[in-house]
């Protein structure tokens, strides 16, 4: 992008009243962020959703000196800049409506053909998150996934810790902007962060960690990721908005389930209960249901004796059943058409795999052997 063309962005991002769904549809009906402010101010009206307030706005001489001076900041501090048609920004954020129009990134960040997972929780980590954090990661390790955080005190910056201590790409989504770091004690992780991968935020220079901005932060750690994984949380927290917005995008969510009298565990247990959440207890059955593992063995599946019926459990033989009657078939249907929640249902077919019963496919698909 030339100057003028980033300048253009940074003015339509600027502009109050203008979010990034409005601002898509104002791109989408002129062709770039430069040509809605050549146009005569009438024709905007004509666009479903403009009206007098937000044409104001949008021509109000503040927003350009503003982008501007933004522009000098990233320039000066090496960041670079994703809008949502660009190539680097992240694939799986672009089918969000709601994502940002434009991206800040700072480090080596690489996300091409990459498996990306979001994993949240508790600033106040117990124990046993914190063990569960370094089992999983040991696990996951080698899958070579991108772990993306928050930066935060507690699961955040501990799982964001031990990816680096494995080699795996970091990346840390902040509330603010660039030329700061939140919390304050985690500017020593930074140098680090950015040699394992680096940050992402949507927020110019001038943007303070409000509350408001962890919010919307939060979209962006669910939408730039294939799945979501809760690790602790208590009955309320920022990790379940991030776990409830990555439902609406139709991604996958899991919860580390715990005793039902820990505080830091009801969060994680309500979306098991509420079916909101995959229940899990390791990497492997992450990878199993993403079917990760498809994707990685580039051998051929050797040919497994289907086993005998009897030896299914009662749930196990109906959805034999089921797929010896129609075939391959996805998850969610498998669980509606045999009367069963998707989380044991999942279960059932884990169990079934390991009997070399049933294979798992892309898609969450699975058949018989």
């Amino acid at each position: 992008m030339t100057e003028n063309e980033i300048i253009a962005w940074l003015r339509l991002q600027a502009v109050r009243n203008v979010g990034d769904i409005t601002a898509k549809k104002l791109i989408a009906h002129y062709g770039s962020p430069s040509a809605v402010f050549t146009d005569e101010m009438r024709k905007l009206l004509r666009i479903h959703g403009i009206g007098n307030t937000i044409l104001k706005e949008l021509y109000a001489p503040s927003y350009l000196k503003q982008a501007e001076q933004e522009l000098k900041f990233l320039q000066q501090e090496d960041i670079s800049i994703c809008n949502f048609n660009s190539e680097d920004y992240p694939k799986f954020l672009k089918h969000c409506v709601d994502g940002p129009i434009l991206l800040f990134k700072k480090g080596k960040i690489n996300l091409n053909g990459r498996k990306i997972l979001s994993i949240v929780g508790t600033r106040n980590i117990t124990r046993y998150g914190r063990v569960f954090c370094e089992e999983f990661i040991s696990e996951i390790a080698p899958m070579n996934p991108v772990i993306v955080s928050g930066f935060a005190y507690g699961v955040d910056i501990t799982v964001q810790r031990l990816a680096m201590e494995h080699g795996l790409q970091t990346i840390g989504c902040l509330a603010h902007g660039l030329n700061q770091i939140y919390p304050k004690s985690h500017a020593k992780y930074m140098r680090a962060v950015m040699d394992h991968g680096g940050f992402i935020t949507e927020f110019w220079s001038t943007s303070k960690p409000d509350r408001e901005n962890f919010l919307k932060r939060n979209r962006i750690i669910a939408g730039m990721s294939e799945a979501t994984l809760v690790i602790e949380s208590a009955e309320k927290g920022g990790s379940l908005v991030t776990a409830d917005i990555a439902n609406g995008y139709n991604r996958e969510v899991f919860a580390v389930p715990g005793r039902y009298t820990d505080k830091y565990s009801q969060g994680c247990n309500n979306l098991v209960k509420q079916q909101k959440a995959h229940m899990l207890t390791s990497a492997a059955e992450l990878v199993y249901l993403m079917g990760w593992e498809l994707q990685e063995a580039k051998r051929e599946t050797p040919t497994i004796q289907k086993k005998l019926f009897v030896e299914l459990e009662f749930t196990e033989k109906s959805i034999y059943s089921y797929l010896e009657l129609c075939g391959k078939q996805e998850l969610d249907s498998i669980a509606l058409e045999c009367n069963l929640s998707v989380s044991k249902a999942s279960s059932a077919l884990l169990a079934m795999e390991m009997k070399g019963v049933v294979r798992p496919l892309p898609g969450k698909s699975f058949e018989l052997i």
